[in-house]
């Protein structure tokens, strides 16, 4: 007789206080370790292929695993134009505090990365119960906001945002809704910026970039491997890959990565 499997546990907490309050949806799945902690990109959710992949990858190992929305995505609260880094960042730690216990590895997509790159930071000023077994970072996107969004955008989308506010921007991803870029996402994204020094996390990195990504290009993921000064640092380069990298042999090079760290 084979053990029956739960499912992940769906469950909330409570980040923030008065306005800034927002319920924070999680699911988590409980395993041996090390465990693993899903952060997604900007504007996408816990529901997606790369994470449903890691967490059916977790159930047949029996293997620990979280994953949740950011405020103003997926099953959580809060507006999505109210995000900004901090606030995604404050999540996550309060995410991984309550939920993990014993080694983690962080895996992180586009933004993802950037946050899982601020959230290692975070566990190791603190003695908390759970710990930084390593990193698995797809795409990373660490400082999107001023290297990828705000150097790039055209004198009047940056207009735009300076007087209003908020931009539009159009979306080939999802239902191609346009999402908003709003100015307190790009002056508050300055507070984290994390590729003008060294990254010192003093644990096991993965990167897995795709050559034909239109969203973070490869040298972006060059210029982060440059700033973790630790030995082991793996990028792997993936020819015809773009910026999802949701594909089987995508999938099949993100687990592996993750079976590495431990």
């Amino acid at each position: 007789m084979t053990d029956i499997i739960p499912d992940a546990v769906l469950d909330f907490v409570n980040v923030g206080e008065g306005l800034s309050a927002r319920r924070i949806a999680v699911r988590s799945r409980r395993g041996r370790g090390p465990g693993l902690v899903w952060l997604g990109g900007f504007n996408s959710d816990m529901q997606g292929s790369k994470a449903l992949a890691l967490d059916a990858w977790a159930r047949d190992h029996s293997r620990a695993m979280v994953r949740f929305d950011y405020s103003g995505h997926g099953e959580s609260g809060g507006d999505f134009a109210d995000g900004t880094i901090g606030r995604w960042l404050e999540e996550s730690v309060a995410v991984f505090e309550r939920f993990c216990d014993g080694p983690q590895v962080l895996i992180g997509s586009s933004m993802g990365g950037w946050i899982a790159l601020l959230l290692a930071r975070e566990i190791k000023k603190r003695s908390g119960k759970a710990s930084l077994a390593g990193l698995v970072l797809i795409a990373p996107a660490p400082d999107f906001t001023e290297e990828l969004m705000w150097r790039n955008f055209s004198p009047a989308v940056k207009k735009e945002i300076e007087t209003k506010g908020v931009w539009m921007r159009p979306s080939e991803y999802g239902d191609g809704s346009p999402y908003p870029i709003t100015r307190n996402l790009i002056e508050e994204g300055r507070n984290h910026l994390v590729l003008g020094s060294a990254i010192d996390l003093g644990c096991p990195v993965r990167i897995l970039q795709g050559a034909k990504d239109p969203d973070v290009p490869w040298q972006h993921a060059f210029a982060l491997t440059h700033r973790l000064p630790a030995d082991d640092v793996v990028l792997t380069m993936i020819q015809d890959g773009d910026h999802r990298l949701s594909r089987p042999q995508d999938i099949a090079r993100i687990l592996a990565a993750v079976a590495e760290i431990g």
